[in-house]
């Protein structure tokens, strides 16, 4: 049996099953997503979503979803799964589904009657395409499949509706047809690896109910548009491939297409396989640039995700031209000391005082891996002390070195940290002044920019910046450090000390050079240990305070102000392992592995062989929002890579 398989049971309970949902993506930031019944419940599901650069930098649902039905003696029985508003659902193919699998790609298999039925699906990792193949399995009378599109032609985050401007024409393609329903789209290619009869018959579908947007406040139906349907006649053990893409393609090439994009996936036949192939799925690359998109379905490339993400979904899955890669695009968008937070061509936001020192520790992770600290000084030295120059002497959002080594950043209404969420024009969590993460994060790439000058021979930096360490030091500890509480403030602004347990502090000590004693670090890595540590990562807030959210739903506002107070962000669990094992060697190894493996029934949660964006602060710690997110998957690589490189030291 596959490692993530679902039997009839639970596909046949819609809570269930709509509750699992399917994404893979494709270099070019494409991506196919639904759920394992096939139903779509958010605007974002589809089998063919893609860009379509020339109107916007989001990707366009172009292909919704496909409607199967075996004919057979007169009889229909229709595969496909729809939801309407009061709860109706039409068809309701999924009381035909007996098995799911996802080993090597997912497939699906149907029964009624004599009828078995498998549908496998793959998402080409270079273009543009998605390919569909259904086998008749057992069939002993004469078996039609009828294949019916359901087409949207519309941005991720918008919805269709019925209107006469749509274009209902077809154009020929080779064993199919194509459809560009508005000015300006591509072109869809819709073709089967077989001759089929096709009928025109085009009509909408109104109201398709996406039941995920509803619970986040947001409109929640959708027209789709339908222009006909193709048959195909089936013989048991016969097998016809549906192509549906950008561009027209040979119907001979459909079946040596789907054999090797089958065969290039990293198998998903145990818990770190999963991790890898989905770690995958986020670098989109062409030949002019390389990048990371945050999360599916609804991230783009972030720069703060990039470098926090980009170590463990590149270096440690044997990915060392990629991570260069990323680097280099990133500092080609580099806007003074500052890399585009969010965004991309169209009009990046620069306003993160930490991503660039997170890119500071990217490389960090990079040289402590190959051992290149010269090498690197040399390549990256101009980037590297325009940013450090850049911090100390001022920039962006005020952003700059105080006279006590310190980084002040943010002002009214600026929100320049990780914790960023910004409701109604107000930061819900305002941490204008010293930031405790970033002038952690200030202390390493100071740190780190010196061991690398040292061992390049750049005496001119070391004299320049060797006094700063010390200084920053003696300035973190007395702004942040409160002796009585034993834990760090989590920001400083003026006079006013703000000692809210949050997991910031964390990075005093996770850091591979921190300002703080042995001592101190014990206390901070304790605390959080036991207010913020949950199976599923560390909690934004302690559950002590007056503010904390313990669950994440609700509309737009609500879930706004639940984000940061509470909610459990697993890419937090990094940071933590690394303390953990940095403080207590191998006696902690055996705590840090438990945490790992604690991790692993989420493979068959929410986004499948994925880790979820957030989860609930509260137990059982529901996952909530995207369904597949980098940095957190780049989190369990990492944790993955120092237990393994704990146990070397240990068998030394």
């Amino acid at each position: 049996m596959s490692y993530i398989s679902y039997i009839k049971g639970q596909l046949v309970n819609l809570e269930f099953a709509l509750s699992r949902e399917l994404v893979r993506s494709n270099r070019s930031g494409g991506y196919s997503s639904t759920t394992i019944a096939g139903c779509n419940t958010r605007k974002y599901h589809g089998l063919l979503v893609v860009p379509q650069p020339w109107f916007d930098h989001d990707n366009h649902v172009l292909l919704s979803s496909i409607d199967e039905t075996i004919i057979q003696h007169d009889e229909q029985f229709n595969f496909g799964v729809r939801m309407y508003p009061n709860g109706i659902f039409d068809p309701k193919g999924h009381k035909y589904l007996r098995e799911f699998t996802t080993e090597p790609i997912p497939s699906l298999v149907y029964r009624v009657g004599g009828v078995v039925l498998q549908k496998e699906m793959v998402f080409a990792e270079n273009e543009s395409r998605i390919l569909i193949k259904y086998t008749l399995l057992d069939g002993h009378s004469k078996t039609i499949l009828r294949l019916k599109p359901f087409l949207a032609f519309r941005n991720v985050h918008q919805l269709s509706k019925a209107n006469i401007n749509l274009n209902n024409k077809f154009e020929d393609a080779a064993n199919g047809k194509s459809w560009q329903l508005y000015g300006g789209y591509s072109r869809l290619f819709f073709q089967l690896s077989k001759n089929a009869e096709y009928t025109h018959n085009p009509d909408w579908y109104y109201d398709t109910m996406y039941i995920r947007e509803r619970e986040r406040g947001f409109p929640f139906t959708e027209d789709l548009f339908v222009p006909g349907f193709f048959e195909v006649e089936l013989k048991k053990g016969e097998s016809v491939i549906v192509s549906a893409g950008l561009e027209e393609k040979q119907p001979g090439t459909f079946n040596r297409q789907f054999t090797s994009e089958s065969n290039k996936r990293i198998p998903r036949n145990n818990f770190e396989n999963c991790l890898k192939n989905s770690a995958e799925q986020f670098i989109v690359r062409d030949k002019k640039k390389a990048e990371i998109m945050a999360g599916f379905p609804w991230f783009g490339t972030w720069s703060r995700d990039t470098f926090i993400a980009l170590p463990g979904i590149t270096l440690f899955c044997n990915k060392e031209a990629d991570f260069k890669a990323v680097i280099d695009t990133a500092l080609n968008n580099m806007q003074g000391p500052l890399f585009p937070n969010i965004g991309r061509e169209n009009k990046p936001d620069y306003a993160s005082a930490d991503a660039p020192l997170w890119f500071f520790w990217s490389l960090q992770q990079y040289v402590m891996q190959k051992n290149n600290y010269a090498e690197v000084w040399k390549t990256y030295k101009k980037k590297l002390q325009i940013i450090l120059n850049g911090f100390k002497e001022g920039t962006d959002f005020n952003i700059k070195m105080h006279d006590n080594g310190l980084i002040y950043a943010g002002g009214t209404g600026m929100a320049l940290t990780w914790m960023d969420v910004v409701s109604n024009g107000k930061p819900v969590t305002p941490r204008t002044g010293y930031a405790v993460e970033i002038s952690a994060l200030w202390y390493n790439a100071i740190c780190f920019a010196l061991d690398m000058a040292e061992k390049a021979g750049d005496i001119s930096f070391v004299n320049q910046w060797k006094s700063f360490p010390e200084k920053i030091k003696n300035a973190f500890i007395e702004t942040f450090w409160d002796s009585k509480r034993g834990y760090l403030a989590d920001y400083v602004l003026d006079n006013h000390k703000d000692f809210t347990v949050r997991p910031n502090m964390l990075f005093a000590v996770s850091l591979p050079y921190s300002p703080l004693t042995d001592e101190m670090q014990h206390k901070v890595l304790n605390l959080v240990k036991s207010e913020l540590l949950t199976e599923r990562g560390l909690r934004s807030l302690t559950p002590q305070d007056k503010d904390y959210h313990g669950v994440l739903e609700g509309n737009q506002y609500e879930r706004d102000q639940a984000y940061h107070q509470g909610t459990v962000f697993p890419w937090l669990i990094g940071p933590f392992c690394t303390a953990w094992l940095k403080l207590n060697g191998k006696s902690g190894l055996s705590f840090v592995e438990e945490i790992y493996r604690g991790f692993e029934p989420v493979m068959l949660e929410a986004g499948i062989g994925n880790i979820s964006e957030v989860y609930d602060g509260d137990p059982p710690h529901d996952s909530r929002g995207g369904i597949s997110q980098a940095w957190n998957v780049a989190a369990l690589l990492t944790v993955k890579k120092l237990i393994d490189d704990m146990n070397k030291m240990i068998l030394k």
